[in-house]
């Protein structure tokens, strides 16, 4: 991303950015927080979306071992159907098992991947919301996070997947989270900061991986995004495709009436040299600058292995100059 000469190019005194304490522990109204972890607790490992490669299994271990907990793995996890990790019934199957199951405390998906919003028709709900449980994931994990939370009102989790190689903040994060229910205040990248435009904003996180948010919009579980701070982030997107999804939210949903919006990571976004492009700097100003609301950028959430953890529905203030 072409994020230094954007800042050179945008709002004075944006390197400023202020992160405001008062919101990291409350919740929106009627949010159901999910029981905290101690050491020893079951975790389901599960793959609703693609398959994980065999190799990639022994990470998701390992890193479940590294936090103190005991994996349980899914029935079906290492089932291979094409580019799923199974029939949808076998992947709902083991969603399904992990939240009825009283010996598991969390849910963490080993990858994201193709194919959860498949499942949203068909999830139980009703098992859900009586079971609420830790459900950690991100990228095409975004489709269970926004259909349980507007279905269910169950806080669960954007962080990072079972299978990835975490940075030591990235582990640390999702510990805090998950044993001690706090949230780590947010530090822009210090190489990378910028901001489309300043002001304050506060409200209910929602959000996650921009390609799935477009897919979802007009079904029954897109989320609302009035008074919500939008957190956005995707990979291997080019610029046009950025702008066209963009342009999707703000002509089927009600992203405009959000209270700000947060840009995380757009990994391998930007256009190849020499390609007649826009920079993805110029597509957040051109269909995010007009809103009126805050839209600030350089957080680390997103496809890279440092990214903090956080949860969907708490209460969120942030301000940039």
């Amino acid at each position: 991303m072409q994020r230094r000469q954007f800042v050179r190019h945008t709002i004075a005194g944006c390197l400023g950015l202020v992160y405001l304490p008062s919101g990291l522990r409350k919740t929106g109204p009627g949010l159901r927080r999910p029981p905290l972890l101690t050491p020893g607790d079951r975790v389901a490992l599960v793959a609703p979306g693609s398959a994980p490669a065999p190799e990639k299994i022994d990470i998701a271990l390992h890193n479940i071992q590294t936090l103190g907990l005991v994996a349980r793995e899914g029935r079906h996890l290492r089932v291979q159907k094409g580019f799923l990790a199974g029939t949808d019934e076998q992947r709902l199957s083991d969603l399904h098992a992990a939240f009825a199951d009283p010996d598991i405390r969390a849910i963490w998906c080993i990858r994201g991947g193709y194919g959860c919003t498949r499942l949203l028709p068909h999830l139980d709900y009703k098992l859900i919301r009586g079971h609420p449980k830790a459900l950690i994931g991100y990228s095409d994990i975004t489709a269970l996070h926004l259909a349980m939370l507007r279905k269910t009102g169950l806080m669960t989790f954007h962080g990072p997947v079972a299978y990835e190689s975490l940075a030591p903040t990235a582990l640390e994060s999702l510990r805090r989270r998950l044993f001690e229910g706090l949230a780590a205040p947010w530090q822009p990248d210090p190489e990378h900061p910028f901001t489309v435009r300043g002001g304050t904003a506060r409200g209910p996180l929602v959000g996650g991986n921009l390609s799935v948010l477009a897919a979802m919009a007009g079904t029954p579980w897109a989320p609302d995004f009035r008074r919500a701070v939008v957190a956005l982030e995707d990979i291997g997107e080019k610029p046009y495709r950025i702008d066209r999804m963009l342009t999707q939210l703000l002509q089927a949903t009600n992203l405009g009436a959000a209270a700000g919006i947060l840009l995380g990571d757009f990994t391998d976004c930007e256009a190849k040299a020499g390609e007649p492009s826009q920079t993805l700097a110029e597509v957040f100003e051109d269909r995010l600058g007009g809103l009126g609301i805050p839209v600030i950028g350089g957080f680390p959430m997103g496809h890279i292995n440092h990214q903090l953890t956080w949860g969907y529905g708490e209460i969120r203030e942030i301000a940039a100059r």
